[in-house]
């Protein structure tokens, strides 16, 4: 792993995880995930988070030879997901005088976890704003609930302006990839924070009022140079704007006749000017890949064969996680297949209801098996509507 260097204080001991075949049992990360935890060096000494069960001795080697003997005073816990707080109980039991520093909630779902001795004598319970000096550096405490469990918080340390921002721009890969940032922390925020949209814009308004010189998230690199680049991309993608003039054709094909008919739609955008075009197969994409080109553009075509009176189960289950992660304020069009009894436009308009500011695109084309002379002119027309 490369060398991460925040300052002369504040010290990188987190880790990369390059053999985890799949993200919170769900996200394949191709390029890994980092697992990031950070100790601050001071009359006081603080562990900023804990990691995965998946990298504890490597993790408490790089404590231990942070530290150079020194013990830890307090444990800051950010967020209780396994992935950042499976060595509380193990911090907890190597330094029994360690004080943990959490919100009511925190406390509240730490025994659900782990069960800690003299717990109630070790706690320091913070509050919105709450500061706590440890020598040099002193520790703000904001609380961002629900990006994306009920008690994470952030941290900001007033000394050297560095925000300690839990799963906040976080991203997918380990450190030592070199790979475009917002592509894969895109991809990690709206599937893993993007339901929550509202509670994180309230978080960016409160990380306004602070002069802040660095990120350090949970997972992810350290950011350092160009922050308003990262926070305006939050603050985009947390108010659901389309991030890109474009036309995402997300389709779902049992024998080939769908997939046929998207990419011929495809060409026609094309032709009528679309800026961009981008086709998926939704029975072989990414899932997660998926979700993240439905938000990043303005528009969506969704074609689909119809399949037991509803939809083919890939578009299925591509609708319900976008309508999961809160999808809304995109203009989409519709395509359907059917031999005898199409019914996939029914049942995605169904789903596509139960969303906000959602435009459907008129009309909807309905192909019978394969296209026609007259199905390509109901898609030319579909064409001019969407781009309209």
């Amino acid at each position: 792993m490369k060398d991460i260097t925040i300052s002369d204080d504040i010290i990188y001991i987190g880790a990369d995880d390059k053999t985890i075949d799949l993200f919170e049992s769900q996200y394949i990360v191709p390029n890994g995930i980092s697992y990031n935890s950070y100790l601050i060096k001071d009359e006081k000494n603080v562990v900023m988070d804990t990691i995965d069960k998946r990298k504890s001795n490597e993790w408490l080697e790089s404590l231990e030879k942070a530290l150079c003997g020194e013990k830890v005073d307090y444990l800051v816990v950010s967020h209780l997901e396994p992935d950042h707080a499976y060595n509380i109980g193990v911090l907890a039991e190597k330094y029994p005088d360690m004080k943990i520093i959490g919100n009511m909630k925190t406390f509240a779902f730490l025994p659900q976890f782990f069960n800690i001795k003299n717990i109630d004598k070790r706690k320091i319970v913070v509050s919105e704003g709450e500061e706590i000096n440890i020598g040099k550096h002193t520790l703000q405490f904001f609380m961002a609930p629900m990006v994306h469990w009920p008690e994470v918080m952030v941290t900001y340390e007033k000394t050297e302006k560095i925000v300690f921002s839990a799963d906040g721009f976080g991203k997918f890969g380990s450190l030592d990839t070199e790979e475009d940032w917002a592509c894969e922390a895109r991809r990690y925020y709206f599937n893993i924070v993007g339901k929550y949209g509202v509670q994180v814009q309230a978080l960016l308004k409160k990380l306004a009022t602070l002069d802040v010189k660095m990120i350090c998230p949970l997972h992810g690199p350290i950011l350092k140079e160009n922050l308003g680049y990262y926070i305006e991309k939050y603050d985009i993608w947390s108010s659901y704007k389309p991030e890109d003039d474009g036309v995402y054709i997300a389709y779902s094909s049992i024998h080939g006749n769908t997939a046929e008919a998207a990419k011929e739609f495809a060409d026609i955008l094309k032709e009528k000017g679309a800026k961009k075009v981008v086709i998926a197969d939704l029975a072989r994409e990414d899932m997660a890949e998926a979700i993240e080109d439905a938000f990043r553009y303005d528009k969506i075509v969704l074609a689909s064969a119809s399949y037991n009176a509803g939809v083919f189960p890939p578009m299925e289950q591509f609708l319900h996680h976008l309508l999961g992660k809160n999808y809304q304020n995109r203009k989409v069009a519709l395509v359907e297949n059917g031999t005898w009894a199409p019914s996939a436009a029914k049942t995605m308009r169904e789903i596509l209801e139960k969303m906000k500011d959602i435009k459907i695109c008129e009309p909807v084309v309905t192909i019978k098996s394969t296209l026609t002379e007259e199905t390509r002119k109901e898609l030319e027309t579909l064409a001019d509507h969407i781009l309209a």
